[in-house]
């Protein structure tokens, strides 16, 4: 059942979000060049890694410059990349990675390889029993202010209690915060 959602949501998505995607990458080529997608391996379901695609929001050789993270100030990225980060506009890409099945609409974020040191052995197995989300309980909980613990607990919490009516609410709140119109 949820695979057949989030097959339908994102499908309908990417249809809808057409003149807003086209209109982002327009934004991106004009502001810093090509490329206007960037691909960074994740982890997902069962430990598989995959390339989570986002819109290019940073210099094209940002991960030369620093780390896997970004701070507020960053300034790797790039004047475009400020505003699609603020309104969310750089993981619409992603509605690609949950038709090819490697992404849910809901879930925890897909971590990168090097945060696998921050869950135990059990911890990154139950993590791992689900495929990744583009929202998440942490993202409409705490959004970017999550520390690495408080995140770590939320993803889990959702593993733990993932259901059709959690990931209503979740899409619900994301949507809230997206248009500023609600909060949880």
């Amino acid at each position: 059942m949820k695979r057949l959602m989030d097959i339908a949501l994102a499908g309908l998505a990417l249809l809808l979000l057409s003149p807003v995607l086209l209109a982002t990458a327009a934004a991106i080529v004009i502001d810093s060049g090509w490329p206007v997608f960037f691909r960074q391996l994740r982890v997902g379901r069962g430990g598989e890694t995959f390339g989570m695609l986002k819109f290019r929001s940073m210099v094209v050789n940002a991960a030369a410059l620093g780390p896997f993270y970004t701070a507020s100030n960053d300034p790797r990225i790039t004047r475009t990349g400020r505003v699609i980060r603020r309104t969310s506009l750089d993981e619409l890409p992603q509605l690609l990675n949950v038709l090819r099945g490697e992404m849910s609409l809901v879930g925890p974020r897909p971590d990168v390889p090097a945060q696998r040191s921050l869950y135990s052995d059990r911890d990154w197995a139950l993590r791992c029993s689900v495929r990744p989300g583009i929202t998440g309980l942490a993202q409409v909980l705490l959004r970017s202010q999550a520390t690495e613990e408080q995140r770590r607990d939320l993803d889990l919490r959702y593993v733990r209690e993932q259901g059709l009516w959690l990931d209503l609410k979740i899409i619900a709140w994301t949507l809230g915060r997206i248009t500023g119109r609600g909060s949880n």
